[in-house]
């Protein structure tokens, strides 16, 4: 299926000391998931992972207040090691795309383009996000939450990084 994506990317890289077969693995199995994807503060729970074109991700994330959301994952594309696109919702228990439940605007699903590359056994990510299937309003309010996905993904990225290193 090839989604055609709308407005600007957004652009984020991360340096990880660690080889890209690890780190692509992070990426790709449930058990490494779990430990560290999300926003800082929040756990994650309720997963599953089918991690194949066509496959998904389904998971809650729960903070320390108790407070959670349901986010979902559908794989598009794996090309081991080298990249994975998936599109990424929140969702439902159920795993039924829903509203953001901060904000009406954020698009309903957003396309995500993953590329790992190595050199002297330093990975470096790239991921490409934009919005797909979403109305104007969504895509400018999309590309006005950049500075904000940015510090998100940062915080999220954080945690891959301390996970990476537990385990190179």
């Amino acid at each position: 299926m090839t989604l055609k994506p709308e407005g600007k990317e957004l652009v984020i890289t991360r340096v990880l000391h660690a080889p890209r077969e690890l780190v692509f693995q992070t990426w790709s199995e449930i058990e490494h998931l779990e430990q560290w994807w999300g926003p800082k503060g929040f756990e994650l729970s309720h997963t599953r992972l089918d991690f194949r074109p066509g496959g998904f991700f389904h998971y809650k994330m729960q903070s320390a207040d108790g407070s959670h959301m349901w986010g979902k994952f559908v794989y598009h594309e794996i090309e081991a090691p080298e990249k994975i696109v998936w599109v990424n919702s929140f969702s439902d228990e159920a795993g039924n795309i829903v509203r953001a439940p901060f904000s009406d605007l954020i698009p309903l699903e957003i396309q995500n383009t993953l590329t790992f590359s190595e050199e002297n056994g330093v990975t470096n990510i790239t991921l490409h996000s934009v919005p797909v299937h979403a109305s104007d309003e969504e895509t400018r309010f999309f590309e006005g939450m950049f500075d904000s996905m940015q510090d998100g993904f940062k915080g999220t990225f954080d945690q891959l990084e301390a996970y990476v290193g537990t385990l190179a």
